[in-house]
């Protein structure tokens, strides 16, 4: 429970640290007058995710490009999605392997 407890605590400073992230790096990731490509579309996807906790503050933030080149910002958008999905969830599912171990000793 405490070991919960303190994953919980992590993932709600890092959420913060990442909506103050995502303020600083909407207006750079962004940019006008510029169609978005493969690259962009990677970095709008990993970025999506991260802007939750400014749209719940009430900051009107971007999440996609309108101005894009089509299918494939929509394939880096999707990988961009996934790649930070990894990166931000999968260290709440990752034990060490002596943990993994000695759970499956104790259900002998």
């Amino acid at each position: 429970m405490k070991r919960l407890f303190r994953k919980i605590i992590i993932l709600a400073c890092v959420t913060v640290a990442f909506g103050y992230f995502y303020s600083w790096a909407a207006p750079w990731a962004f940019p006008p007058q510029r169609t978005a490509g493969f690259a962009f579309g990677i970095l709008h996807g990993a970025l999506m995710p991260i802007a939750l906790p400014s749209l719940v503050i009430g900051r009107d933030v971007p999440i996609y490009d309108t101005d894009n080149s089509g299918r494939f910002y929509k394939v880096g958008y999707i990988c961009g999605i996934n790649l930070c999905g990894l990166a931000f969830f999968g260290p709440l599912f990752w034990r060490p392997r002596s943990s993994i171990k000695s759970s499956s000793e104790k259900s002998r």
